[in-house]
């Protein structure tokens, strides 16, 4: 009875480890686009929304058109961006600066966004609207709502990042060396699930 009770607990102990940090996680990959948005002359909000409806804020999140992490860059788009959409970093740069060349050239947030998901050519073939796709009316309107909420109900990690909390993010890294986007051949491999042995000690109490 005492091992399983000793199991029972480390198991418990494990569960809210791993749960901590997957919440620090979040928060970290929250505070970067906040911060990249900012900087942008994006409303965070709006970075936040794309993100969560993306990919739930996961970077190991893919499509099955092959989009990327975060922002579901496609290699394409980030490579013509200059960016590397398998680093985190450049896929919220990327992400971020592909939603404001959208608004930048439809003016519009809804149009930015209906652009975002399915391409600005879909836009302009009906006359600057949204295009009567199922998704794209789906993302748009799920957005603009998250959007509409955040406004009464803000994300706490903005006003962190406003008030210097997350100052780590500022720090520079190491220059990365440059590589030729040609000669990059990127390959994803089959995502596995990790088998987590635990280990339990008797103890004589």
């Amino acid at each position: 009875m005492k091992k399983l009770l000793l199991l029972a607990f480390t198991l418990i102990c494990v569960f809210c480890v791993q749960t901590a940090s997957q919440a620090a996680d979040v928060n970290t990959v929250k505070a970067t686009i906040v911060k990249h948005a900012i900087e942008m002359g994006v409303d965070p909000a709006i970075a936040l929304s794309i993100a969560r409806t993306e990919s739930g804020f996961r970077h190991e999140a893919r499509s099955c058109h092959g989009a990327v992490g975060v922002f579901q860059l496609m290699p394409s788009t980030a490579r013509r961006m200059g960016l590397n959409p398998y680093s985190l970093n450049d896929n919220i740069k990327g992400g971020i600066m592909y939603y404001k060349k959208m608004y930048n050239m439809f003016g519009s947030v809804e149009l930015a966004l209906a652009a975002y998901n399915a391409g600005p050519g879909n836009v302009k073939r009906f006359n600057n609207k949204v295009p009567p796709y199922a998704e794209t009316r789906r993302f748009v309107n799920k957005i603009m709502t998250d959007v509409r909420n955040q406004k009464v109900h803000p994300d706490p990690v903005v006003a962190k990042v406003k008030s210097g909390s997350y100052s780590h993010l500022n720090a520079k890294a190491p220059a990365p060396a440059v590589v030729d986007a040609k000669e990059l051949n990127v390959e994803v491999l089959e995502e596995k699930p990790i088998e987590l042995k635990l280990e339990t000690l008797t103890v004589s109490i």
